[in-house]
């Protein structure tokens, strides 16, 4: 069934009905030992969803798969065993201390006292959190309130981690040193799933599927993505933003235009791509245009493509019944 020997994680075909509605539409994606896979996609796209089906905390309608040489169906208990889990509200109790709290999720996880304490220093130190193991868990920050959950995560040391947002609500310091954790256990050997609506973040993932309306649209690295990009992309500095905008999405020739940032990004098809051309255009349309210039696709630019593309199928079957 995997595709390769070393696949810790292998499902196939997943489908997820809820009555009429498909939540998930034949997902299928394999993830290799020490792997950091991500789950990209807006909210709502079925990757909670899938992430629940392949940790065996839902039933798939249809499909198959295998976590740590586990069935996702029939062996779900053997998994959570060998799983670390963060959900988007990851479960920390405010009236215990950080020290407690951990003590109380490694008893979850059957570790025997002597072991307990161990794990407890060690996983404090990892995640920074030692000199604050007396605080009450309810006046941690976010970013220190999600160092905890991870930790309470992975107190029993699992060979696969799920993180499912893990990063939502944090600020940018705080998700850099979350990733960084990340990081750490990877080399480490862990596999990690984590899920995401964050585009930058895709950066940080080895590999990674898109997911939309519940179908995965790509896979693969996240240069290997950005190298299938079919636009060039032109970011465009200019005032006023919006007219600009106004008029480069009523242009033939463009593709999309979106903010981005300060600036706004432009795809237009390769033959389209000459910066001096479009700076005079935009000139003679009244903007003032401060920068214009080729720069790489973005992950979001890579993503929105896909959508449209996505969406322009979907509308051509509603169109064609």
């Amino acid at each position: 069934m995997t595709e390769s020997n070393d696949a810790v994680i292998d499902v196939r075909d997943l489908v997820k009905r809820f009555g009429d509605f498909t939540a998930v539409n034949y997902v299928s994606f394999s993830v290799k030992r020490g792997e950091i896979f991500g789950f990209l996609g807006p909210n709502g796209a079925g990757k909670t969803t899938t992430m629940r089906m392949a940790c065996g905390l839902l039933t798939p309608t249809s499909g198959s798969g295998q976590v740590a040489g586990f069935d996702i169906v029939t062996q779900a208990e053997e998994i959570k065993r060998r799983l670390g889990y963060m959900s988007q509200r990851f479960s920390l109790y405010d009236d215990l201390t950080v020290n407690e709290n951990l003590e109380f999720y490694g008893g979850i996880y059957g570790l025997p006292a002597a072991r307990l304490d161990q794990r407890r220093a060690e996983v404090l130190d990892q995640v920074g959190l030692t000199g604050m193991k007396g605080r009450l868990a309810a006046h941690l920050s976010v970013g220190y309130r999600q160092r905890l959950g991870l930790a309470c995560a992975v107190i029993h040391e699992p060979p696969v981690l799920f993180l499912d947002e893990p990063t939502s609500g944090v600020d940018p310091v705080s998700r850099r040193r979350f990733w960084d954790l990340i990081d750490q256990m990877s080399a480490t050997g862990v596999t990690v799933l984590v899920t995401t609506h964050v585009m930058d973040e895709a950066e940080f993932c080895h590999r990674l599927v898109m997911i939309y309306r519940g179908r995965r649209v790509a896979m693969g690295r996240p240069a290997e993505l950005r190298s299938a990009y079919p636009n060039t992309v032109l970011e465009v500095a200019a005032s006023p933003l919006m007219t600009a905008l106004a008029w480069l999405q009523s242009h033939p020739a463009v593709e999309e235009a979106a903010v981005f940032g300060t600036a706004l990004h432009v795809s237009v098809p390769r033959a389209d791509a000459d910066p001096e051309r479009w700076r005079a255009a935009l000139t003679a349309a009244g903007v003032a245009v401060q920068r214009l210039q080729l720069v790489p696709p973005s992950m979001e630019d890579v993503f929105v493509s896909l959508v449209a593309e996505v969406d322009r199928e979907a509308a051509d079957e509603g169109g064609s019944e």
